[in-house]
């Protein structure tokens, strides 16, 4: 059905009409666009329905650039720690969990942040034990690179100390005891979560569908989203999201990152980058170069400021990295590489530079520690700096200890990396921040914490209201090739859009956008979210 959008104030990101008042679709795709009266009287017919905005602000549809709904789904299932403040708070919501589980099963959750604890650590294992004593217990941080358990998941994971871990990870133990802390550093996690029970089908499909719709009502309609790992394989991912998408006609548009893990299942399967269709895509090849800050593992090439006989960690050496680009590549398949640190980002560039681009754009995910000769090697056309500028609020002031003055000019860099003519996206890393990119671009706006008085962490990095925009409409769409059929408000584009409450390009004070809401979500023309 024909569908006209009237009385609103467009904002396209397209320079040959930048402002419109009203805009017309059809199958799905935008067919025309600009003054309200012009547009009823060349479209309006009977057969047509008029949407009346009634002055509300409208851009391109928001795309988040990398998130992983799986695990925002699964906070729909598990215990949530996002916003604990104390170790205390913590263990009271431990204890008042079990009391919903049998003895023996597994109580799991994520979210924890110990740098928001107002009584300064996180709990050790004996406190752990204390909290959950009848049941094994795995808690991710928030970042996802660092967890805690407690006695019986060590015991579950028949843990002993001459035990292999695997590469990458640690089992941080006691300095005087060297029994385990119950602190578990990235691909240490393996070796409980493989003794874990899976989720049905049908309980992470429930859960999935509800990460969908509530990312929609945040005013996504596109996600580009990292999953194989937590939803049980390739084949098993793809049919989830074709059900759900394709099948219950949600709405959402998501590129799935596929992780290197299952480059020989792509092979069979016969997929690759492209396959699928304009709602459901497979993506790039995910895999980590590093860590993060939180525990410092994230890889430098001086070490920490804080902890001066540590660089951080190398999730693969070259030659593995080099093998897995490898294997992307003979599939004409491009990369998603985590690279926090500068000399994870420089130990991925110096292996990408040894191929040939593949058709579709490489990226790199956080890219947080910069250098200028890095800035000058991201600057190419098929390279995409794929940031989460909320991050920002999360990591300040604490990460300026870890990294000290020297590298902060170049850290969180977003301003120099455009001005350097890198293209760069917008995401949130959900649930690492939350899926709300209004969050993400009043980072970029303002560098600083929602609440802060003071001008922003390193203020010559802020960006423009509409370059912090354009990260999460117009640029989101180049990670995928896709900037000919989405991103902007155009003739032939995909009608996607997002309607907001408040017009963020008439505030005079950046932090009403923290007051600001999603009033539609509206994708392939129809309205999918209206508040």
């Amino acid at each position: 059905m024909r569908k006209i959008y009237i009385n609103g104030i467009f904002y396209t990101f397209d320079p040959v009409h930048p402002v419109v008042e009203a805009v017309v679709t059809e199958n799905g795709r935008f067919i025309d666009m600009g003054e309200t009266d012009d547009l009823m009287i060349r479209w309006n017919t009977p057969n047509s329905e008029v949407v009346d905005l009634q002055g509300k602000t409208v851009t391109p549809g928001m795309t988040d650039s990398h998130l992983h709904l799986s695990m925002v789904a699964d906070n729909f299932i598990n215990l949530d720690l996002t916003g604990v403040t104390s170790k205390q708070e913590m263990i009271e919501k431990i204890q008042e969990r079990t009391k919903q589980l049998e003895p023996g099963q597994w109580l799991l959750g994520s979210g924890w942040d110990e740098n928001l604890f107002t009584d300064g650590t996180i709990p050790t294992i004996s406190e752990l034990d204390y909290a959950a004593p009848a049941n094994p217990l795995l808690l991710n941080r928030i970042c996802q690179h660092a967890a805690v358990v407690n006695t019986k998941a060590l015991e579950m994971s028949n843990y002993h100390p001459s035990m292999t871990i695997p590469e990458g990870g640690t089992i941080v133990l006691d300095e005087t005891t060297k029994q385990p802390t119950g602190v578990l550093l990235e691909s240490a996690k393996d070796l409980i979560k493989q003794h874990i029970p899976a989720n049905s089908y049908a309980v992470l499909k429930n859960a999935l569908r509800k990460a969908i719709q509530f990312s929609i009502e945040k005013g996504l309609t596109s996600v580009h989203t990292n999953d194989p790992l937590y939803l049980g394989g390739l084949e098993q991912t793809y049919q989830l999201y074709n059900e759900l998408l394709n099948g219950e006609n949600l709405g959402l548009r998501a590129n799935l990152l596929i992780n290197h893990d299952f480059l020989d299942d792509m092979r069979q399967a016969g997929m690759y980058t492209g396959y699928g269709n304009e709602t459901l895509q497979i993506g790039a090849v995910k895999l980590f170069a590093d860590g993060a800050f939180g525990r410092r593992t994230a890889l430098l090439s001086k070490p920490y400021s804080d902890d001066p006989h540590n660089y951080g960690e190398a999730m693969f050496d070259s030659y593995a990295l080099y093998d897995i680009v490898k294997r992307s590549r003979d599939l004409n398949m491009p990369v998603a590489v985590h690279a926090i640190g500068d000399q994870a980002l420089e130990n991925v560039l110096d292996v990408l530079d040894q191929f040939p681009a593949a058709s579709y754009r490489d990226r790199f995910i956080h890219t947080q520690v910069l250098r200028e000769d890095l800035i000058k090697r991201l600057a190419h056309p098929t390279r995409i700096a794929d940031i989460q500028p909320r991050f920002l609020a999360s990591d300040f002031p604490w990460v300026q200890e870890r990294l000290g003055a020297d590298r902060m000019r170049f850290s969180y860099a977003w301003k120099s990396l455009q001005q350097a003519g890198v293209i760069c996206a917008g995401g949130s890393d959900a649930p690492v921040e939350p899926v709300d990119p209004l969050l993400g671009i009043h980072a970029a706006v303002t560098r600083k914490i929602p609440g802060e008085t003071h001008d922003g962490y390193n203020p010559d990095e802020k960006l423009s209201m509409i370059e912090a925009f354009r990260l999460f409409t117009e640029l989101g769409a180049y990670p995928t090739n896709e900037e000919k059929i989405k991103g902007t408000i155009s003739r032939g584009k995909l009608a996607d859009m997002t309607v907001y409450s408040n017009n963020p390009f008439q505030m005079v004070d950046a932090d009403e956008l923290l007051e600001t809401s999603i009033d539609m979500t509206i994708i392939g023309g129809e309205i999918r979210y209206q508040r």
